[in-house]
């Protein structure tokens, strides 16, 4: 089981979807960005990091958000997702191949990473009460 961090990266009421790139596992899904936790490494420090080495963005780690398990075929994860507040950089692709800012409601038009889908249903849930 790995430990992953994904960013609900928030930007004027919008939120930074990312589609992985052709070189990577779950390539052309769409994800929530983030990536593995290091050892010794808390999951908002390893947050920040990863937007920062895989977008070039500088973010401010926000509140916990939820938790899934998923079991892909070759890897099971454990990921984690927390707000994430954007503060600057312009977006540098390297793990991604296009990045999109999209409302809550338009989230389901993508084709998401299994494990991200869970936490597409609670953010639209807490919109639609």
């Amino acid at each position: 089981m790995i430990d992953v961090v994904a960013g609900i990266v928030w930007k004027d009421g919008q939120i930074l979807l990312a589609r992985r790139g052709r070189h990577k596992h779950l390539a052309g899904k769409w994800e929530f960005p983030g990536g593995k936790v290091e050892m010794g490494e808390s999951a908002e420090s390893a947050l920040e990091r990863e937007l920062s080495e895989e977008l070039g963005i500088r973010t401010r780690t926000g509140n916990y958000f939820d938790t899934n398990i998923h079991h892909y075929p070759t890897v099971s994860i454990k990921l984690f997702a927390y707000n994430s507040i954007y503060i600057s950089g312009g977006i540098t692709l390297t793990d991604h191949d296009q990045v999109d800012w999209v409302t809550i409601n338009d989230l389901l038009d993508y084709d998401l990473a299994e494990a991200d889908i869970p936490f597409v249903h609670k953010l639209m849930k807490m919109v639609n009460k």
